[in-house]
C-alpha cells in the first residue's frame, strides 16, 4: 500500500490501543461508524464492585455501548445509558461525561442471578428480562434534556441499539459489542476487556451535512442501498475474540474486515474511567433535597455516611454542618 494511499486512508497514524474509540466512514457504502476498545478503564469500573461474571459482562457491554454512543457528542455534556427491568440484572446505569469519561453500576439480585445460572439462562438477554432502556442526553444548566425510550423485552443490548435508532432516529443502526476476560503473560489476575462496532447507514451524499449526534431526528432512507447491505454483512463476520484481541488494533481489525470497499479512520478519541462525584455535590444534594429532619435521621452514631454507587468512594458528614445552610 502506498504512503498516499495510507496517509488517505488515516492508516498512517499510529494505531491506537485500550481505552478509546475510533471514528471511520465507508464512503462508497454510505456508512459511517466507530469503533471503541476497552482495557483498563472498564477493568477498573468491573473490578470495584467484584460482580459476577455474569453481570460484568452484561454491565460491560453497556459501558462499551455508551462509549460508542456518547462519543459523538459535540459538546460538553453528559450520554446517560439506563435500563431498569425485572430480569436478574434489574439496573444499569452508565454515565458518559463528554468528551471521555466513562463510569458504570450494576444492580442485581443475587438469588434471581444464581437460579438462572442453574438453568443455563445466563445470555444478556435473559439477564435483563423485560423493562425498558433510556437513553438521556444532558447538556448541562439551563438546556432541555433529550431522552430517548425503548422497550426491553426479552432481546440483547445489540438488538435494543438498533431499535433505539430506528425509533428514535431513523436511522438503520448495527451494533457488535463484546465482553471477556484474559490473562496475559505477567498478570497476576485476568483483566476485563470489552470491544464494540457501531455502523450507520447515511443517504448518499449525506456523509458530511448529518450531525454527528443522537437525537439529530435524521430520516431514514426509504431504500436501502446495496451498500449497506453489504457493510452489516460484512461486520456480522466480525467475531467476538476480533473485538477484544489486545493484540490487534481497532484500525487493523477496521482495514482486516473492510479494505475491499475501502475504510477511512480518523484520530482515536481517548476514554477514561472517571466518577463526577464530589463531596461538594454530595452536599449540595443534601442541603436541597432533605429537610434537617431527614438528615437526623442518616445520621448513625452522630455522622452520616454516602457512598458513592458507582466509585464507592465514602463521604461523610455531620449532620449539624448544615443548620446554618437551612
Amino acid at each position: 500500500m502506498s504512503q498516499n494511499l495510507m496517509s488517505a486512508l488515516g492508516l498512517d497514524r499510529p494505531e491506537s490501543g485500550d481505552d478509546s474509540v475510533v471514528p471511520f466512514t465507508l464512503d462508497k457504502l454510505d456508512t459511517r461508524g466507530r469503533s471503541v476498545r476497552l482495557g483498563d478503564a472498564l477493568d477498573t469500573i468491573l473490578n470495584r464492585h467484584a460482580y459476577p461474571a455474569p453481570v460484568a459482562r452484561l454491565l460491560g457491554e453497556a459501558v462499551a455501548l455508551a462509549a460508542l454512543i456518547g462519543s459523538s457528542l459535540k459538546f460538553e455534556g453528559r450520554f446517560i445509558l439506563q435500563t431498569q427491568t425485572d430480569g436478574p440484572v434489574n439496573l444499569l446505569v452508565v454515565d458518559f461525561d463528554a468528551p471521555d469519561g466513562l463510569r458504570g453500576y450494576a444492580r442485581f439480585d443475587h438469588d434471581a442471578l444464581v437460579k438462572a445460572a442453574e438453568t443455563g439462562r445466563t445470555s444478556p438477554a435473559d439477564l435483563l428480562g423485560k423493562g425498558h432502556l433510556a437513553m438521556t442526553i444532558d447538556q448541562g444548566a439551563h438546556t432541555e434534556r433529550y431522552q430517548g425510550i425503548v422497550a426491553l423485552d426479552g432481546h440483547s443490548l445489540e438488538d435494543v441499539a438498533h431499535d433505539y435508532f430506528m425509533q428514535s432516529e431513523q436511522i438503520p443502526t448495527q451494533v457488535r459489542l463484546a465482553v471477556a476476560e484474559f490473562t496475559q503473560k505477567g498478570d497476576h489476575r485476568p483483566h476485563w476487556r470489552a470491544g464494540g462496532v457501531l455502523i450507520q447507514h447515511l443517504p448518499e451524499h449525506g456523509m458530511g451535512s448529518r450531525p454527528d449526534l443522537p437525537g439529530d431526528g435524521g430520516a431514514a432512507d426509504e431504500h436501502i442501498s446495496d451498500g449497506w447491505t453489504e457493510a452489516r454483512a460484512l461486520l456480522a463476520t466480525l467475531d467476538d475474540l476480533e473485538l477484544v484481541d489486545p493484540e490487534l488494533s481497532p484500525e487493523r481489525m477496521l482495514f482486516r474486515l473492510y479494505h475491499e470497499t475501502g475504510v477511512r479512520v480518523f484520530q482515536p478519541l481517548a476514554m477514561v474511567e472517571r466518577c463526577t462525584c464530589s463531596a461538594e455535590r454530595i452536599e449540595a444534594m443534601l442541603v436541597t433535597s432533605f429537610t434537617a429532619e431527614d438528615r437526623a435521621e442518616m445520621a448513625v452514631d452522630g455522622e452520616i455516611e454516602v457512598v458513592c454507587e458507582f466509585c464507592s468512594a465514602a463521604y461523610h458528614f455531620n449532620p449539624h454542618q448544615f443548620d446554618v445552610e437551612t
